[in-house]
């Protein structure tokens, strides 16, 4: 059984939580999970109308839950505005219910915010890359205030890391994180 996560969840009072959709959560999951500052990444649930989804029931599309991740990371050493320029680069922010293969309104781009000056951040961002024209087209992300997340089912969690060999794994994720790394290098998490 899955356990709604609310306003009220607790967080360590230093920490900042993020929840974005751009697509598979197994590729933010990857990507997210290499970022220095990124404490924690949980692949789940948001945004719909149904208590405690299923995976099952949420490829139907009939849940309005988008698959996200959840981000808790530190802004002492990444802001909240760098974890949303690497959102708006690693995923197609301009096709509406849509990354590469995967379509349907589970897949679609949006952001809920945790706070007032989340929100501002967002909107401020996605105007400027409109404005910069980064796309031919316009950013569709959808920005609404965050409300619950689910926790995915457990084999979701750490998905490349467990089947880097998995068809999807080489052929969507692999390449996405060779992209992230080279862009992001300085700002990848040290290796021991």
């Amino acid at each position: 059984m899955q356990v709604a996560l609310s306003k009220t969840s607790s967080q360590p009072q230093d920490r900042e939580i993020a929840t974005l959709a751009g697509g598979c959560f197994w590729c933010l999951e990857a990507i997210y999970n290499e970022l220095r500052g990124v404490d924690d990444v949980v692949s789940g649930y948001s945004g719909g109308s149904v208590a405690n989804p299923s995976y099952e029931m949420i490829c139907t599309g009939t849940t309005g839950h988008a698959e996200v991740v959840q981000l808790t990371f530190d802004p002492k050493v990444i802001s909240f505005r760098q974890i949303l320029q690497v959102f708006f680069t690693i995923h197609d922010p301009t096709t509406l219910n849509r990354q590469g293969p995967d379509a349907g309104t589970q897949y679609r781009s949006a952001i809920f915010y945790h706070s007032p000056e989340q929100k501002a951040t967002v909107e401020q961002l996605i105007a400027e890359l409109d404005a910069s024209r980064v796309w031919d087209h316009p950013v569709v992300t959808k920005v609404s205030p965050f409300e619950r997340f689910y926790p995915a089912e457990a084999y979701h969690q750490e998905y490349f890391k467990r089947n880097p060999d998995q068809a999807y794994c080489r052929i969507v994720i692999a390449p996405k994180i060779a992209k992230f790394r080279k862009r992001y290098l300085d700002e990848l998490k040290k290796t021991q």
